[in-house]
């Protein structure tokens, strides 16, 4: 069932958004080669509590850790260890969420590591562009099918592939709500969006191809390809007006 959210709602979780977003803005400006991947995770997780908030990632399903940290041909759920060390060229995503006063936050960026090839640019751009092509047209009234059609057609258009097997999705009392918001579909189709939803639009976008499979671990998601891959995610609110996005820093 999709939950509609009050103004006092909305409040809280533009609250809990500007810690999820100020943790990632924190760890943009931070991350170098040489870190590992568990000092990005220590980063995110002691500001997250410095704030007041809590980790919404850390033990959610059984995940271990307090963000999610993926680094190249990694889709989604890297878990972060001592062991996983960064270099000059990698990208990473980072995907926080922040619970506080009852209410989740959930964004994700994807950051370079020093100096980056063009590909890899290019991937990070498109797929950042594609988020805020698809908030651009969030408002009350319009079909959740277009949304997903927007970011399937700017990526699709430029010769990359759109994960399909995941997608974004409602957020607000739990971190995963009703409805789904996949990043392909048909225009004019889907569930029409009003006034107070919350929804994570997150692109997951592929250099080759849409393949993607879960590794050993039980957790990461990686591009069969072996090619890159980049995620970007923010949390909006629905109005009348458009979109408000509410995991700024």
């Amino acid at each position: 069932m999709i939950s509609v959210k009050s103004t006092a709602d909305l409040a809280k979780m533009r609250a809990s958004g500007k810690i999820a977003g100020g943790a990632l803005k924190l760890v943009g400006e931070k991350i170098k080669p040489g870190m590992t991947t568990m000092q990005v995770n220590n980063l995110v997780h002691d500001y997250i509590v410095k704030h007041g908030a809590k980790p919404s990632f850390l033990n959610y399903g059984g995940f271990p850790a307090s963000c999610c940290v993926s680094v190249n041909e990694e889709i989604i759920h890297g878990i972060p260890t001592s062991k996983r060390i960064l270099k000059e060229g990698d990208i990473v995503s980072v995907d926080v969420g922040a619970f506080k006063d009852g209410f989740h936050s959930d964004t994700c960026m994807t950051f370079p590591v020093g100096n980056i090839s063009e590909e890899a640019q290019k991937l990070l751009d498109v797929t950042q562009a594609s988020l805020y092509a698809a908030i651009d047209i969030v408002k009350a009234g319009v079909r959740l099918g277009d949304v997903s059609h927007t970011v399937q057609e700017y990526c699709e258009s430029r010769g990359y592939g759109v994960v399909k097997k995941y997608c974004g999705h409602g957020v607000g009392r739990q971190l995963h709500e009703d409805p789904e918001v996949p990043n392909y579909g048909v225009p004019g189709h889907g569930s029409r969006l009003v006034s107070g939803m919350t929804i994570a639009i997150e692109p997951m976008i592929n250099v080759k191809g849409e393949g993607c499979k879960v590794l050993g671990n039980g957790w990461t998601v990686v591009t069969t390809s072996g090619s890159l891959s980049a995620h970007f995610e923010h949390t909006v609110a629905v109005t009348s007006e458009g979109a408000v996005i509410l995991t700024l820093p």
